[in-house]
């Protein structure tokens, strides 16, 4: 993981309420009333305060929880875990690696066939960029995993902000 992903007072003055809630207060958005929830275009998902790569719409499924979720991270360094003991019960919170930024938790009811875990993200914690859009920010590392997926060439494909 590189340290050019972190927290700066830069990138904290560039987020939404909601997404300062979540990301710094560690917050929750609602069910079905956030951004990526339903989102099904092909690209991937970085963390809205320092934009490192977090998750891949590859591994992203309708879990019918209304939060965007995920089967994996995109690298295995990409998000750490921490025991989280809030809401009278015992959950296992899921944050950004580089900044530091609450995403959401991480629950064992995932699909068996992808390994049996869920991570249910905050959209506002996530900012989405369209396979199509990969090189053209920064990210053109990843395009591979989107090889023959439609829109992969296609520039000017609208972004998504905000969720869970």
């Amino acid at each position: 993981m590189s340290n050019t992903y972190r927290k700066t007072p830069e990138s904290l003055s560039r987020l939404t309420d909601a997404q300062y809630r979540v990301t710094q207060r560690d917050g929750t958005e609602r069910a079905f009333d956030n951004e990526y929830w339903d989102n099904h275009e092909p690209g991937i998902y970085v963390d809205v305060v320092s934009g490192q790569p977090l998750f891949s719409s590859t591994d992203k499924y309708d879990s019918g929880t209304g939060w965007p979720s995920f089967t994996q991270p995109i690298e295995p360094d990409a998000v750490a875990t921490k025991s989280d003991r809030t809401l009278w019960m015992r959950r296992t919170e899921v944050r950004s690696a580089g900044a530091d930024s609450h995403l959401g938790h991480l629950f064992d009811d995932g699909p068996r066939d992808a390994g049996g875990q869920r991570y249910c993200m905050n959209s506002a914690a996530l900012r989405f960029i369209p396979a199509g859009e990969l090189a053209a920010q920064g990210y053109g590392d990843y395009a591979e995993l989107f090889a023959g997926t439609p829109d992969t060439t296609d520039t000017h494909t609208g972004t998504n902000e905000e969720n869970a």
